[in-house]
């Protein structure tokens, strides 16, 4: 078995902050932000940060569903991992600000998922194609936050 490794990024013109408090709340705003790939979302524990459980299904493809049950961990300032109780799956959120100058209300967001693929022809075909599946539903999940965080920020 071999570690499978999907990152994806996005710069995102809002405050590293209020990136950071979209993603940490799991109850309101998380659920606004998955794609159709994500079923059955069910805040069990907690709801915001460190200590948030999520019960959710991953449809990877129409035959190939995942059920996942996430606990949230924040193990450093602007980072939240979410770890399958069920799996090797780890998924670890950064907020950073834009490194680039005059670009002091912009965040760079990386999401990056690892886990243990599968042995033999199976996790062949899940080493080849699983990582260009979840990075495409990751580019539409950040481009939902997006959609959200800069929506909150736009002038009245």
């Amino acid at each position: 078995m071999a570690q499978i490794e999907v990152v994806a990024r996005r710069e995102i013109a809002a405050r590293p902050e209020e990136v950071y408090a979209a993603l940490a709340d799991f109850q309101e705003v998380h659920p606004r932000l998955l794609p159709e790939e994500f079923t059955d979302y069910e805040v069990r524990e907690g709801g915001h940060g460190a200590g948030t459980v999520v019960f959710l299904k991953l449809h990877a493809t129409r035959k190939r569903v995942r059920s996942c049950l996430l606990e949230i961990s924040e193990p450093e300032e602007r980072t939240l991992v979410e770890t399958d109780r069920e799996s090797t799956l780890v998924t670890t959120w950064t907020t950073a600000p834009a490194t680039a100058e005059g670009r002091a209300e912009e965040t760079d967001v990386t999401v990056r998922t690892v886990w243990e693929g599968s042995g033999g022809i199976g996790g062949f075909f899940e080493k080849t194609f699983a990582p260009r599946v979840l990075k495409g539903v990751y580019e539409r999940l950040l481009a939902n936050l997006a959609a959200e965080v800069e929506r909150d920020n736009q002038p009245s």
